[in-house]
């Protein structure tokens, strides 16, 4: 597959706006539909295609997203674009290195799946490792938000990233358990082993969001239920700079009800907070002093759900197989919006990732949402699976699709099919030794 380039924006924390046109139709969406009559005066009956079982369509959304990581990744350094046009050609020179996690375990599946040669898949990623451990700038061992993809050079005068790096570093540690290769085994293991976790707490319970050469640690810190769970579990089991396993009780984990329900959530946050750590780590029948995490996200999405359809009067759009907002693109730019509680200018767009990231936490009706969106709304299928948000309403359909937001997704759904992510990231000993380390039976 050859590199393709098409212009960039930024991600959930840019709050920038971008529209493009759209195209009307996509390879993924023409390959549901399949053979056409066209370009024949011949009078033909076409037979209609077959219905797709979940598990196919599910196979197909995964090899358009392994499109974008292949394809939207520089050939000489691994790293993938934080975003990019969905129907492919896209000339931005932006990675994250967040989506550059995502894109490691995308490799990973795809070498499962046989997208490509798996000899192919593992070279890209022996070129990914090393140069993260070897070129990448990073600052006592975490790395910046946003870089050149091609030069690695610092962009948008980013932060280095806690948690980004932490989303990059479980991309790392999955391809060292799946690939048998000595090499690739090395190369991560001293990626991971070289984050200095102590730096980052800079002194205080819980972690600093990032660092900046500029103005040194960020004030905010990860002290509130979220996304976070990976940054301390990865933390404590590191081999060479752990913190303590009292560490896990720096962040606070407040309950909120919604229609008769109790959950841990983390007001005025999106719904990815409860999909991102799980992606990786298996939550499930495990159990803290706090809480069972992964019913927790049941809990959270079955509310996401119920809010959404509770919507429908102001926007009509809204029903039990079509919900789902949370960070993404909008209208006027890069919104965070969602809810329970109301979060956000929500204007009746769906986000697709919302029911994508949720997959395992509640199969029949996250996927019933996708395939709604897949047969009901073609234009949000473009090359790389689903466009990062769209307004049925009013017609808008975003140019693009954001890496995380297509990874989340991905990797949710190989974990309702297989869970082989889950099941790789978990032979890492490191991540088994924390999560015994604290409490989690």
């Amino acid at each position: 597959m050859s590199e393709l380039n098409w212009p960039s924006a930024w991600t959930r924390r840019q709050l920038l706006a971008r529209l493009g046109q759209l195209a009307l139709a996509s390879p993924f969406f023409m390959a549901m539909l399949g053979p056409s009559c066209g370009g024949s005066k011949t009078s033909v009956t076409v037979p209609p295609p077959p219905t797709l079982t979940d598990d196919q369509f599910l196979d197909q959304l995964e090899r358009a997203i392994f499109l974008f990581f292949w394809e939207q990744a520089s050939a000489t350094t691994g790293m993938i674009k934080d975003r990019a046009v969905a129907a492919g050609n896209d000339t931005s020179m932006v990675s994250s290195i967040a989506s550059t996690g995502f894109g490691l375990t995308a490799l990973c599946i795809g070498a499962q799946r046989g997208y490509m040669a798996s000899a192919t898949i593992q070279a890209r990623v022996l070129t990914t490792l090393s140069y993260l451990l070897n070129q990448l700038p990073q600052q006592q061992g975490f790395f910046y938000h946003f870089v050149d993809k091609e030069t690695g050079a610092r962009a948008f005068n980013s932060e280095v990233s806690s948690i980004d790096t932490s989303i990059l570093l479980c991309g790392v540690l999955t391809c060292r358990q799946y690939f048998q290769d000595a090499q690739i085994q090395s190369l991560a293991t001293q990626i991971y082993q070289r984050v200095d976790w102590t730096w980052m707490l800079n002194g205080g319970a819980a972690f600093s969001m990032g660092w900046t050469p500029e103005s040194g640690f960020i004030p905010t810190r990860w002290d509130v239920y979220s996304e976070l769970m990976m940054i301390y579990l990865l933390a404590i089991g590191s081999p060479t700079h752990p913190v303590p396993p009292s560490a896990w009780q720096a962040f606070t984990r407040p309950l909120f009800t919604y229609n008769g329900a109790t959950y841990i959530n983390n007001i005025g946050a999106p719904l990815f907070i409860h999909q991102y750590s799980h992606a990786w780590f298996d939550f499930r029948n495990k159990q803290d002093s706090y809480a069972n995490y992964f019913n927790n996200s049941v809990a959270a999405t079955q509310a996401h759900k119920q809010f959404c359809v509770a919507l429908a009067g102001q926007f009509s759009d809204y029903a039990s197989n079509l919900w789902g907002i949370t960070a993404s693109d909008s209208v006027n730019g890069y919104t965070v919006w969602g809810g329970p509680p109301a979060i956000g200018p929500i204007d009746g767009s769906v986000v697709p990732c919302a029911a994508g990231g949720s997959i395992p936490f509640l199969p029949a009706d996250c996927i019933a949402v996708l395939r709604n969106i897949q047969s009901g709304y073609p234009r949000a299928m473009q090359r790389y699976g689903f466009v990062d948000a769209f307004n049925p309403l009013t017609g808008w359909y975003n140019a693009d699709v954001i890496g995380i937001n297509s990874g989340i997704t991905m990797l949710m759904a190989e974990n309702q099919r297989t869970g082989l992510v889950w099941n790789t990231f978990m032979k890492n000993p490191e991540v088994v030794a924390a999560m015994a380390l604290v409490g989690l039976k």
